[in-house]
């Protein structure tokens, strides 16, 4: 298990229409694809996206915090956010900006999950392949893929039977190693093989869905 980079967050929310118009009219992203069973958005296919998944209402807060993307100017991004630098978009998907050296206007820069310990959280997830990182500037044990991060805040995620977070994605150059070790270890969720991609879901500490994803060869969205 070792993930290239941070690909995407993946929620489960019952409208996913006026959270796509607030990120496509304020937050510099465009619809990537969209199905009958999600709408994945983004600022570039290949780096952080945002996947919105359907499902029933209402969603429970569970172990996710907020989602931050990173820009490099921020007093001039936040001139088109109508309420500073952090939003709640609604069904609880809560967004900021940061402020970072980035290739790509409005990459994933980390997201945040409340966890019951943080510090033996951070250490479990670095056994999943994530890197170890200096605290972030607020204090907080985090893990480090490719340049991005997993942020643990002190919280209880509880047990909900509706979370809002789906799942937490990786790329991977080769998922099968990945399949393999998880099998070995009896973490995985599922396995799931698409027109783009192949990837495997397995459960992370604290019953996060964790998604290793290939990139088939011809990769085609945009």
């Amino acid at each position: 298990m070792k993930p290239k980079t941070l690909d995407h967050v993946a929620f489960w929310v019952a409208d996913r229409e006026p959270i796509v118009d607030f990120l496509t009219q304020h937050v510099g992203m465009h619809v990537i694809d969209r199905q009958d069973a999600f709408t994945l958005v983004g600022s570039d296919a290949r780096r952080g996206k945002l996947t919105l998944f359907a499902a029933e209402g209402p969603r429970e807060k569970g172990a996710f915090k907020h989602v931050a993307l990173r820009v490099s100017d921020l007093n001039r991004a936040r001139v088109d956010l109508p309420d500073g630098v952090e939003v709640e978009l609604g069904e609880g998907v809560r967004v900021r900006l940061v402020e970072a050296p980035t290739d790509v206007e409005y990459d994933l820069d980390h997201v945040a999950l409340y966890s019951v310990d943080p510090e033996q959280t951070a250490q479990d997830y670095r056994t999943l392949g994530f890197n170890a990182a200096e605290r972030s500037g607020e204090g907080h044990p985090r893990v480090e893929v490719g340049g991005a991060y997993v942020e643990f805040h002190p919280g209880d995620p509880g047990n909900a039977e509706k979370p809002l977070l789906n799942h937490v994605a990786v790329l991977v150059d080769e998922v099968e190693p990945v399949i393999a070790e998880a099998e070995e270890r009896d973490i995985v969720d599922n396995v799931v093989d698409a027109a783009n991609t192949r990837a495997v879901f397995v459960w992370g500490p604290e019953r996060v869905r964790i998604e290793y994803v290939e990139h088939k060869p011809g990769f085609a969205l945009k």
